[in-house]
């Protein structure tokens, strides 16, 4: 049967009508691309928030928010997550690739040699407020880390642009560590280079001059598994930032550094911490789970249900499928019990029955389930959005370095519909 489907879109504006081209992504997915709706018409898209437009085209990640389904450049989610590991996951989304055991080897030696920062950073963290958020903190280190490479030239613009990858995929652990260390008063603790990513990690979190500190491999593999999922997510608050950004040629350090602000909003990668807070409020609080979720449905009450939801997915999130088996994993190896994760299966159990919450298409999204993991492997509560930044740095930095190749990229600069007054004559100061 043969394909039915138009290349153009007609519009109808008054008495007239232009085609515009439709644009084919490889899993049926289709924009019509307005690039010429201005110049032909004189007007332009309203799209408060941005939902229905594509900003790209990009090769890295496919999501399909009905279906619930992610990939990392074809690769399902589920399979990287039960097989893969973090660095072969930023291989993969740097190249669109699986590595060689070979290139693998050889990558992640170089990541781990990249992994200290310069001394000089120290008197940097030294100079912010110990009660500054960690994640202000990170974001204002990642920003000043490129004055440290200012003279570092390479005669290939991707041969620079993959130094600085490297550097700031290896660096962000011990960026993360230190502003942890930062606000507990404890001494920085340097990366030891026969660690993985992950134990690195939390070696420097954790670790102290006072006595050995090795990280249990069922922690270790569960951070890993948390910064898979977090690895990129297509065109969200942050990573469109880091777009934004980096359309003005700003380099990649800068342009990174306002993804991390970006993520630090309690509507994107803050979220989780909410979660926390939640559980916590109806832990120690007078009313059951139940009666939560009724004070939830009623529009007057000032309780929301935090967690369930998302932007795009309108189905089980496929990332708080895979968290929900690793929290109950991690629970029963550490031989831990958390009282919040019982609360949180009866919340997510009354979701999923409930038809409010079925109509409106209310799941357990990523959110829900990673924090409470966090929690059981120790890591602070203001820390979750930091590791979420150091599990989704691959992502930006792809996204960078995708942006930079794109033939079609252009300086991002949305317009407007203008809502203010007409035009005013000036009126003297003695005068008003």
């Amino acid at each position: 049967m043969a394909d039915s489907t138009p290349d153009t879109a007609r519009l109808i504006i008054g008495d007239q009508e232009i085609e515009l081209p439709i644009i084919r992504g490889r899993e049926g997915d289709a924009a019509v691309d307005i690039r010429g709706l201005r110049g032909k018409t004189g007007y332009i898209t309203y799209d408060p928030g941005l939902g229905n437009t594509g900003s790209c085209t990009s090769e890295i990640t496919y999501l399909n928010g009905e279906e619930g389904i992610l990939r990392y450049s074809g690769y399902p989610i589920e399979e990287l997550a039960k097989q893969s590991s973090f660095l072969e996951v930023a291989w993969l989304l740097f190249k669109r690739e699986l590595p060689s055991r070979d290139e693998l080897q050889a990558f992640e030696k170089e990541v781990i040699y990249h992994s200290m920062v310069h001394e000089d950073l120290k008197r940097f963290f030294s100079s912010l407020p110990k009660a500054g958020h960690p994640m202000a903190i990170c974001a204002a280190t990642v920003g000043a880390i490129s004055t440290f490479y200012e003279a570092v030239r390479y005669e290939d613009p991707d041969d620079e642009h993959w130094a600085a990858a490297i550097r700031l995929l290896a660096k962000m652990p011990t960026i993360a560590a230190y502003s942890y260390k930062h606000s507990v008063g404890q001494p920085f603790m340097y990366p030891r280079n026969e660690l993985s990513y992950a134990a690195n990690t939390l070696y420097m979190m954790f670790g102290t001059p006072c006595e050995a500190y090795d990280p249990d491999p069922v922690v270790v593999r569960a951070l890993d598994l948390l910064l898979i999922l977090h690895a990129d997510h297509e065109q969200n608050c942050s990573t469109s930032t880091v777009r934004t950004v980096g359309s003005s040629h700003a380099n990649m350090f800068a342009s990174v550094s306002a993804g991390i602000s970006a993520l630090w909003g309690p509507l994107h990668g803050g979220a989780n911490e909410k979660v926390i807070e939640m559980l916590i409020a109806i832990r120690d609080g007078d009313r059951s789970a139940s009666e939560f979720m009724e004070l939830a449905k009623d529009k007057n009450s000032p309780v929301r249900l935090m967690g369930f939801g998302h932007r795009v997915y309108k189905n089980y999130d496929p990332r708080a499928r895979i968290l929900k088996k690793a929290c109950h994993d991690v629970l029963s190896r550490t031989g831990t019990s958390n009282p919040l994760l019982e609360i949180a299966l009866e919340l997510e159990d009354i979701a999923l029955a409930d038809p409010y919450f079925v109509e409106r298409k209310l799941y357990p999204n990523v959110d829900f389930y990673s924090g409470l993991i966090y929690q059981a492997l120790g890591i602070p509560v203001e820390m979750f959005t930091v590791f979420f930044a150091l599990g989704r740095m691959p992502g930006w930095i792809a996204q960078w370095l995708e942006f930079h190749r794109d033939q079609d990229a252009k300086i991002n600069r949305p317009r407007q519909v203008y809502l203010g007054h007409e035009t005013r004559s000036y009126v003297a100061l003695d005068e008003r």
